[in-house]
């Protein structure tokens, strides 16, 4: 395979966990799971193509194209099979890799995120913004995504949660903000590859998440075979790093009941 070798930070070892960020943010975004999961597991978090430390290319815009490099970064570290996860935009990315290579999943981690290909008015919304950005930079995202990544709770009560979270959005290259918009526009629909998954899967929830209600999240758990779900209190969009501790506990308990050990209770 071509692409590109992503940028990646790890922590932890035992059991590899491979965790793809929210758009349009980078693996900043899991600084929580990698210290709080690195007692259980060895958390692997790349920046996707163009975000963060990773070069954007020049292959189509495409979520296969983004599951193929995250597969070449499993070769590179000689991982033969992870749990993959993802939020958001990692969640299709996910998705795409269970399509693409099964054979390299021992588990799946969605969350806040949704199987059912984008609507024409959605798709016709995303290449909106990505022409937005290439012409004028990141403000239309602080005015249009920033609000609807943060539920209630932390846009009222967690400042400093806000700011990080607004600051990985500033810090989004333009490049790579079009090009993942053009990418997720065009990704197909994918709970058949849902119902024909093979291991294990963990839908995450937002209690406080507008942009996927809960019942999206459930629809998901329905269409796996072996599937749980997990719903993250006074979070919104981005649980990970709204309400880590609780999201960091759904995981480790996930990554237990694999490895053979008993999940914790609670």
């Amino acid at each position: 395979m071509d692409g590109v070798q992503l940028y990646t930070r790890s922590a932890g070892e035992g059991l590899p966990v491979v965790l793809l960020h929210a758009f349009p943010l980078s693996s900043a975004m899991w600084l929580a799971q990698r210290e709080g999961l690195a007692a259980v597991c060895k958390v692997i978090t790349p920046d996707l193509r163009g975000f963060g430390g990773s070069v954007l290319g020049d292959d189509e815009p495409s979520v296969d194209v983004m599951a193929d490099d995250v597969v070449r970064l499993l070769d590179h570290e000689s991982v033969d099979r992870a749990v993959v996860g993802g939020l958001s935009m990692g969640g299709y990315v996910t998705m795409a890799l269970c399509r693409r290579h099964p054979d390299r999943v021992r588990g799946v981690i969605l969350a806040s995120t949704k199987a059912t290909a984008d609507p024409e008015a959605v798709r016709v919304n995303r290449e909106r913004i990505a022409a937005a950005v290439l012409d004028a930079g990141p403000a239309i995202l602080l005015e249009e995504v920033l609000p609807g990544l943060v539920g209630r709770t932390t846009a009222q009560r967690r400042a400093m949660v806000f700011g990080r979270v607004r600051g990985l959005v500033q810090s989004a290259p333009p490049a790579a903000v079009a090009w993942a918009q053009r990418a997720m526009a065009a990704r197909p629909d994918s709970l058949d590859t849902l119902r024909g998954l093979e291991v294990p899967a963990l839908v995450i929830a937002g209690e406080e998440d507008e942009l996927i209600p809960l019942a999206t999240a459930e629809a998901m758990v329905d269409a796996v075979p072996d599937g749980r779900l997990a719903v993250i209190e006074k979070a919104g969009h981005l649980s990970a790093v709204e309400q880590p501790e609780a999201f960091n506990r759904a995981v480790a308990g996930f990554t237990a009941e694999l490895a053979g050990g008993s999940p914790p209770h609670g």
